[in-house]
């Protein structure tokens, strides 16, 4: 679990291949320490294992569907990325729980100067859209941002210096793609309302939570 507050830099150093996924090797740009073969990191918003540490250098493994659902699929030697470590329970929780599991991708759309910030608009498939709020939170390669205004297969942002300065936002150009994960409560309500049909051999109480339901319960 992260806050899509992001820690710092790193770099792509190797990319192999790994039967249908790959195996990644980073340099950061700060001190990892605390950080241990195992432990979760997530790299431009992508909850990945650490297989191993060398000081600065860490390598990850990149499973199929993670290269499918992420830019990763497309990562290059040189790329920079945003990384943060796992949350700790005795942390302050800034930003908004980020899960590291990406939704899918969007484009950059739109950049365009406002004051002191930079407002990004992006496209995104509309089943991803669907999940996004006005003045809710998005995480957009790992970093918690602030959803300005959205519709239908859209959203903006405004990114402010310190965010600039501090992520790889400021170095995305229009027709860019970058990882998007929405918030994780939304999707979670939708399922317990709607009671969608549960995948086969999945266990638990049939029936929708609706408003017949919470009456009956007590909740109203």
């Amino acid at each position: 679990m992260f806050t899509g507050i992001i820690e710092g830099l790193g770099t792509i150093r190797e990319i192999r291949p790994q039967g249908q996924g790959s195996r990644m090797t980073l340099d950061g740009d700060f001190a990892l320490e605390g950080t241990r073969i195992g432990d979760s990191i997530s790299v431009s918003g992508a909850c990945l294992t650490v297989v191993m540490i060398d000081g600065r250098r860490v390598q990850v493994d990149v499973s199929p569907e993670t290269l499918s659902k992420t830019t990763f699929g497309k990562a290059r030697i040189g790329d920079r990325v945003n990384l943060e470590r796992a949350l700790r329970l005795s942390d302050r929780i800034d930003g908004h729980l980020v899960s590291g599991h990406i939704d899918g991708t969007g484009t950059v759309a739109r950049k365009q100067r406002k004051g002191n910030a930079t407002l990004i608009a992006f496209n995104v498939p509309e089943a991803i859209s669907h999940y996004i709020i006005q003045k809710g939170s998005v995480a957009v390669d790992g970093i918690s941002l602030t959803v300005n205004n959205c519709g239908i297969g859209r959203f903006e942002v405004g990114i402010i210096p310190h965010t600039a300065k501090l992520t790889t936002i400021s170095f995305k150009k229009v027709g860019d793609l970058v990882n998007i994960e929405t918030d994780m409560i939304g999707k979670y309500v939708e399922r317990f309302i709607t009671g969608k049909p549960r995948d086969k051999g999945e266990k638990g109480p049939g029936g929708a939570l609706d408003m017949a339901f919470l009456v009956k319960t007590g909740f109203v």
